[in-house]
């Protein structure tokens, strides 16, 4: 996805350098997630629930938007991105991905599309066929460690991933998907340059179920559908429950074990969770970097069309260009919870 509010944090830490990251521990931060333009196609309804002013990063996740459900009709033109990877995760409804690296693929339900950026790639996300049809899906990008952030482009989509089953407390047993990384005796295949989960949990109606955690990672979980239950306390720590539904994001911090969660309905959340991240980012429209000059050098290789990023075959010339940058300096995101 490529996005219009571009670099709205970077510009807020510019004005703000004094905040500080505070200790680390358990959390029970639920925050709210906001409505964005998407590309040209300002009819899709988008939330984005991270970055989010005060949590710029969840491990090494760093970006969150939900599209749908809805009946669209989705042109995202060829756009560049660098410093990190895409996950798309589809909900509902068929998107063709092509990029500059000759992949040319349908993104469907229960198949990870993971494309790793590298220094450079562009690629373009089309709805199949030419009238509105119904979408949803979350994508979400990771940011790369330096050791990968400089390699070459990649891709890869994954149509057998790891089931987990949960025993549940009360209830029937609910089952989660890994997506990315691991999560108690799953790992998925994909690609993963850092310590990193991402992972569907499926919840039953009337049912109590405690999800895995390692207690030197941080979470947070997201509302996909339905409303869910989340014990928020932990020994040391006090807190009580917390609602999530598909407009909220729960950050639930580090030092936890383990983390209770209950659905009246059925219902589903999204896990994100790792290692905190080695290093604090920029991130300005589809570019995730440490400094404002290596964002001024890729968004200028992009509006010169250097090879740098390539050319997306079956879009001619048709291609999104980069946003004035700022009049401000780009500095890093700083975690504020």
């Amino acid at each position: 996805m490529t996005r219009l509010d571009a670099g709205a944090g970077a510009v807020e830490e510019a004005l703000h350098p004094e905040a500080e990251p505070q200790s680390q521990g358990p959390r029970a931060l639920l925050l709210e997630s906001r409505e964005v333009p998407l590309g040209g196609v300002r009819a899709m309804e988008v939330h984005r629930a991270l970055p989010q002013r005060d949590l710029p990063l969840v491990g090494a996740w760093c970006f969150l938007d939900r599209f749908g459900p809805q009946d669209t009709l989705m042109r995202v033109e060829p756009h560049p991105h660098i410093g990190l990877q895409t996950v798309t995760w589809p909900l509902i409804g068929e998107v063709r991905h092509r990029d500059t690296i000759g992949s040319d693929v349908i993104v469907r339900r229960d198949a990870l599309n993971l494309m790793t950026s590298g220094a450079g790639i562009a690629h373009s996300e089309y709805s199949l066929g030419d009238d509105p049809i119904p979408l949803d899906a979350l994508q979400l990008w990771i940011a790369l460690p330096e050791s990968r952030r400089h390699g070459a482009p990649a891709f890869e989509q994954h149509e057998n991933l790891p089931v987990l089953t949960l025993q549940a407390t009360e209830g029937t047993d609910a089952s989660v998907t890994v997506v990315i990384g691991e999560l108690g005796s799953a790992t998925s295949p994909a690609s993963a340059y850092t310590p990193i989960v991402g992972a569907e949990v499926r919840i039953p109606a009337g049912t109590r179920v405690r999800i895995p955690l390692r207690a030197d990672w941080e979470y947070a979980l997201v509302g996909v559908t339905g409303t869910v239950v989340v014990e928020t306390a932990t020994d040391g720590f006090a807190g009580d429950a917390a609602s999530v539904d598909r407009s909220h994001l729960l950050y639930l911090g580090t030092a936890r074990e383990g983390v209770e969660v209950s659905a009246e309905g059925d219902a589903v959340l999204f896990l994100l969770g790792g290692e905190p991240f080695e290093d604090d980012i920029i991130m300005w429209w589809n570019f995730v970097g440490r400094s404002h000059e290596e964002i001024v050098e890729a968004r200028e290789a992009w509006e010169a069309q250097s090879d740098r990023f390539g050319r997306v075959e079956g879009h001619g010339d048709v291609r999104i260009p980069a946003p004035p940058m700022p009049a401000v300096r780009l500095t890093r995101r700083r975690r504020r919870v």
